[in-house]
This record gives structure tokens, sequence and C-alpha cells, in this order.
């Protein structure tokens, strides 16, 4: 056998390239800049590897959910709390009454019409971060009463919308799940492109100006 060896043709660069290349090579990084002495006695990270992991671990198991319900899901969402499934377990068990402290959404149930101004008023009083969960088909599409004239044909409309959780009604373990899933989307989310820290936050979607509404 021989040995063939192709040769890779070499490119001639230009005088920019070459320039940037020279002074890529030579630029200092952090750890040039360390003396000698102590180098090994630093550690180099940055904000978001510290910080993340505390950061989302504190919110994930401690999300304070609004207490209130819009029909019978609700009572699957009570059970949830309940000492059988002991949702205490993930860090959900303390329903708030005003949602100014809660940062966890069910929409357990059917929305109305008459319903909808009173859902989204709750939600644009809770503070950022915030998640929903759109607990039952007739929260996630208007389930039996799609098309009626009375029933919203999906939250997902007129709120971002994190989990569905479908089923007429879902159990408790359900909902837990769901809750899992939420918990797993909060541990993948950094502290440098959440939108409450780098654009205000995504809300205020109002019926009157909500393009997708029937």
């Amino acid at each position: 056998m021989t040995d063939e060896r192709v040769e890779t043709p070499k490119v001639a660069l230009t005088i920019k390239e070459r320039t940037e290349a020279i002074r890529r090579k030579l630029a200092p990084t952090p750890a040039d800049e360390i003396p000698d002495e102590i180098r090994h006695n630093v550690f180099l990270t940055t904000v978001a590897k510290v910080a993340d992991p505390f950061y989302n671990w504190s919110r994930r198991w401690s999300m304070w959910p609004v207490m209130f319900g819009l029909a019978c899901c609700a009572i699957e969402m009570i059970c949830a709390v309940a000492s059988r499934n002991d949702a205490s377990r993930f860090g959900i068990e303390i329903m708030r009454a005003s949602p100014r402290q809660a940062d966890l959404m069910y929409v357990a149930g059917t929305v109305t019409e008459k319903m909808l101004p009173q859902v989204l008023r709750i939600y644009n009083q809770m503070a950022e971060p915030k998640y929903v969960i759109a607990m039952g088909s007739c929260a996630i599409s208007g389930g039996p009463f799609a098309g009626s004239y009375s029933v919203v044909p999906g939250i997902d409309l007129y709120l971002p919308v994190d989990v569905y959780i479908p089923g007429c009604p879902p159990r408790p373990e359900a909902l837990i799940y769901g809750v899992m899933q939420l918990q797993d989307k909060i541990k993948k989310q950094s502290i440098l492109d959440v939108p409450w820290y780098g654009f205000g936050g995504e809300v205020d979607r109002v019926v009157a100006t909500d393009k997708r509404r029937r």
C-alpha cells in the first residue's frame, strides 16, 4: 500500500484577517491577569452558573398558588392539597388569598365571558415571576362547552399558560404531575434571560385588544 496524503491548499489571509488573528492570540484571558502565586486559589465562574441553581431551587420548591377556583376542577385542586395526596411535599400547599403574595395560578374550571375579566385582574395583580397552569379541558379549550356564546375557548388566548393538564376533571395526581413539570421548567431557567428582568414582564393581555378572540 502506498501512503497517499492529500495536502490542504494554503489560503492566503488578508491583512485584516491576519491582524485579527494576532489580536486574538495576544489578547489576555482572565486567568492571565491573576498572579501565579494565587492562581490555584481563585475560582473563576459567571454569575449565572453560581446564582441560577440557588435561584431556581428556591423558587421551584416554594411556589404559592393563588386561592380561587372556577368549577368542578377546583374540587380536584382541593383534594391535591389534602392529606391523601399531600402537595406540601412539593412546596405548593400554601394557598394565598391575596394575588400579591402568590406566584402560581391554577385556572381550574370553566372560564366564562363574565368571569374572564376577574381572572385577568387576579393575574395582573400577581407579581413577577408568575406562572399559569390550565387545569382541565374547559380551561384548555372550552371542554364540552366549546362553541358556546358564554364560554371562553381556552384561557391561553388571554394568559401565557406554562403547563396544560388535560382531563374532565383531571385527578389530583395529574395536577401534582403538572406541577412537577412546571418545576422542571423553572429549573432550566437562567437569571440572565428571564423576561421579568430583561423586558419588564410579559403580560397585560386585555380582552378588548386580543386579536385571537372570537
